[in-house]
């Protein structure tokens, strides 16, 4: 095996793609990575500079860049060219084309996806060579932000997910004596107003690349349009060049009130909550100075939905609601995020009326076991009770509409065939639907503030998390009872 991971045999095979180690590359893009991270945390701008050039030249990281533009949930998207990567050879040679100083990229595709509030959120598709080119990049900057974001910030990081959120607010707003109000905060179509001189001027990455990137305009209706703000949310690297953007507010807020007042912030992507012990600092001085920070990145909050609240009345984020009862903070689901799984099962439900039985079942099992892991970590026990009598009462429906000639006694025997000592089981006798009020309850670990997944000094600990969440697989309900 040579130094960049192929397995021995002639470089110029028509398929080399085939025989690359990706252990090898992976290792070899680490050790990059890993000194970019130590001379980060040094101050020597130069040599990280220096070493990311580095990296962004080297075969592994062109590698692990088209590996991952091709192999994402939008592997079968293209942008404005049509063009999908999906052959070894198509990805050898897009690996060999990365890095060229004649690069110029396409306009992003742009496209609208549904709200929740029924309005549309426009979605930027770079073309999958363009992904590729940002991905390079990525890898060499992506060590820089870890070192250098909030300790509070979960959102779009390795290693860290929106439960560490939870559980940092949690921990925030838990005891007694805990902070009391909270500021919900919402910026105002935060990727499409970035300001571009801010982000260029302040992302430590190749400032020719990322300014094309972000000027590279959209095409809509087969006509070309100029992006004067924003970065493209379909692109690889805009979530962690906005990450970048909004680290510092911690800082900022730490300056300003030095533990007084019971001021925390807690951040996911561009979601995030303030604590503070009375309303009047949170008006009065918390909200000018994050209106002051936005401002700055050519951000606004949203007003209509940017609100204070006290923790008795309780408040949303990311999909958990949070709320005090006697001075007890319980997390439970939030009734959003209940209705929209009730009403996706119902969905599904009405639109395999003539799938059979067993198309179902697996249709919905990984919707409810998806579902039923992202909340098993707080208060859901009775939620998730109450929502399996609301599916059972779905499938019963299901059943006998198909069969309306048919009596209860038969539906029951045909459907939910008894198993062991339990009753109303909907199997077909190979496959069984999950059941939500088998999911164990276990509370959230929260991940240790500073640790860096890019540094060797702290893989003993991410090798050690990851094993004790697979000591806790996700639960199938009784999706493994026979």
């Amino acid at each position: 095996m040579n130094a960049i991971g192929f397995i021995e045999g002639p470089l110029d095979a028509p398929l080399p793609w085939t025989r690359i180690n990706w252990d090898t590359v992976r290792r070899n893009v680490s050790r990059l990575q890993a000194r970019i991270v130590k001379a980060v945390r040094a101050g020597r701008w130069h040599r990280v500079g220096s070493l990311q050039r580095l990296l962004r030249k080297s075969l592994g990281a062109k590698l692990l860049a088209v590996q991952r533009a091709t192999s994402n949930q939008g592997k079968n998207t293209a942008g404005v060219d049509g063009i999908v990567l999906k052959t070894p050879a198509q990805k050898w040679q897009q690996a060999q084309a990365l890095h060229h100083p004649d690069y110029r990229p396409l306009p992003v595709r742009r496209i609208y996806i549904p709200k929740k509030n029924g309005k549309k959120r426009a979605l930027g598709i770079p073309a999958q060579s363009d992904r590729a080119e940002q991905a390079l990049d990525l890898l060499a900057l992506d060590p820089v932000s870890e070192t250098l974001a909030d300790s509070c910030s979960y959102g779009f990081r390795k290693e860290r997910s929106p439960k560490d959120a939870m559980q940092r607010c949690f921990l925030s707003l838990a005891k007694r004596s805990s902070a009391e109000w909270i500021l919900e905060g919402d910026i105002r179509a935060c990727f499409d107003a970035f300001d571009h001189d801010w982000l260029i001027d302040h992302t430590p990455t190749h400032q020719g690349r990322l300014r094309a990137w972000l000027k590279s305009g959209f095409m809509e209706q087969r006509r070309i349009f100029p992006t004067e703000r924003g970065t493209a949310q379909g692109g690889i690297i805009s979530p962690a060049v906005a990450n970048m953007a909004l680290d510092g507010l911690e800082d900022r807020i730490r300056t300003r009130f030095k533990r007084r007042g019971k001021v925390n912030l807690i951040r996911f992507a561009d979601d995030f909550v303030i604590t503070g012990e009375s309303r009047s600092i949170l008006e009065e001085d918390v909200t000018p100075l994050v209106t002051e920070f936005l401002h700055e990145r050519g951000l606004v909050l949203a007003p209509e939905k940017t609100r204070i609240v006290h923790i008795d009345d309780g408040f949303d984020f990311l999909g958990f609601h949070f709320r005090k009862y006697g001075g007890k903070l319980l997390i439970k689901p939030a009734r959003a995020s209940i209705d929209h799984i009730h009403g996706k099962v119902k969905t599904i439900l009405q639109t395999g009326q003539h799938w059979p039985q067993s198309e179902i079942i697996r249709t919905l099992n990984p919707v409810l076991r998806g579902w039923g892991n992202y909340y098993r970590n707080v208060a859901s026990k009775a939620v998730f009770l109450g929502l399996d009598n609301r599916i059972w009462r779905l499938t019963w429906n299901w059943a006998r509409r198909r069969h309306p000639q048919k009596n209860h006694e038969w539906i029951w025997k045909r459907y939910f065939p008894r198993q062991g000592s339990r009753r109303w089981i909907f199997n077909d006798g190979c496959h069984t639907l999950v059941s939500l009020g088998y999911i164990p309850i276990r509370r959230h670990v929260l991940v240790r503030s500073g640790t860096n997944p890019y540094d060797p000094q702290d893989a003993d600990y991410f090798r050690q998390r990851r094993a004790a969440n697979r000591a806790y697989p996700s639960h199938d309900g009784l999706a493994n009872v026979r």
